[in-house]
């Protein structure tokens, strides 16, 4: 039968083979996709892509703070949350997050190319020996390097979330800041915040809450019936209590909550007699955004036993 460019990009995208190879499978297996596969895989083509071709979704995401001062936040994923707690793929994490401290790569297509620590070849290859050796697809799917300042991380729950802040410290020894920035962490990581500060909020965002809040009001009779000035007053302290909720440094301090994070840096900032600003944070949640599949466990089960 006739194979079309659309039958080899299909069975491209089921083994994550070359187009070349998918083609010469496809030939040989007159079209029928089960036997192609098979055919892959006897060639040794497919081993491993087939692995590739699951959803990766679990994982962890991992900030440390080198030795060389900067501070790295990866997520690396894998499959199954046995696996994102196995010895071996934790190690492998974490060399890789070193490489990104002292490689300074710009992407993860870069970061992939870097040489694994202690070797020759490349994190790509050495990503690919662990799929096969663990048995599961890994991806290293994003990272984010602070490389000024005093970077402090916070992971949570075996890096089911981490989170990295970047500090700017003037007139203050860096190690006297690490507890603050371990607490404004697990603040980050509780209540995620989309901003840092409430400058950092556009008008765009604003205009669009405005509109929101207007529109309820319109909504509700009783409110319907009050003067625009007053509507408008209303509104900027729904505004007020937007930025609490959503901007870290207006947001209430969560082992204080009587002071705003914002007041609670410059309190202790004051009592060690210098000045701490909170330049910036990246808060990842492993797997968030990626759509998992749902699968039939049994059926897995008893299909791997045949």
């Amino acid at each position: 039968m006739a194979i079309t460019a659309k039958d080899v990009q299909k069975l491209r995208e089921m083994t994550g083979v070359g187009m070349m190879d998918c083609k010469k499978a496809l030939v040989e297996a007159d079209g029928d996709f089960d036997k192609a596969i098979e055919w892959l895989r006897e060639k040794g083509l497919a081993a491993q892509t087939k692995k590739a071709g699951k959803v990766a979704a679990e994982g962890v995401s991992l900030a440390i703070a080198a030795d060389n001062g900067v501070g790295v936040l990866i997520e690396v994923n894998s499959q199954t949350d046995f696996v994102a707690k196995n010895d071996v793929f934790q190690g492998f994490v974490k060399d890789v997050a070193s490489v990104v401290a002292t490689d300074d790569p710009a992407d993860v297509e870069a970061l992939k190319a870097c040489k694994y620590p202690g070797t020759d070849r490349t994190i790509a290859d050495v990503t690919a020996d662990k799929v096969l050796a663990i048995g599961e697809n890994i991806q290293i799917r994003r990272f984010v390097r602070y490389a000024e300042g005093v970077s402090v991380p916070y992971v949570h729950m075996n890096g089911k979330v981490g989170v990295l802040v970047n500090l700017e410290v003037e007139g203050i020894d860096a190690d006297k800041v690490v507890e603050l920035g371990k607490d404004v962490a697990m603040q980050i990581c509780a209540m995620n915040p989309t901003y840092l500060d409430k400058s950092n909020v556009s008008q765009e965002v604003l205009d669009k809450e405005k509109e929101i809040q207007l529109a309820i009001m319109a909504n509700d009779p009783k409110m319907a019936a009050k003067p625009e000035k007053v509507k408008e007053g209303i509104v900027m302290g729904k505004l007020g209590k937007y930025y609490e909720e959503n901007c870290l440094l207006q947001q209430a301090f969560v082992k204080e909550n009587k002071i705003s994070v914002e007041k609670h840096v410059a309190a202790v900032a004051k009592e060690l007699g210098g000045k701490i600003t909170v330049k910036a944070f990246t808060r990842f949640a492993t797997g968030e955004g990626i759509e998992k599949k749902e699968d039939d466990f049994a059926a897995e089960v008893a299909s791997m036993i045949k």
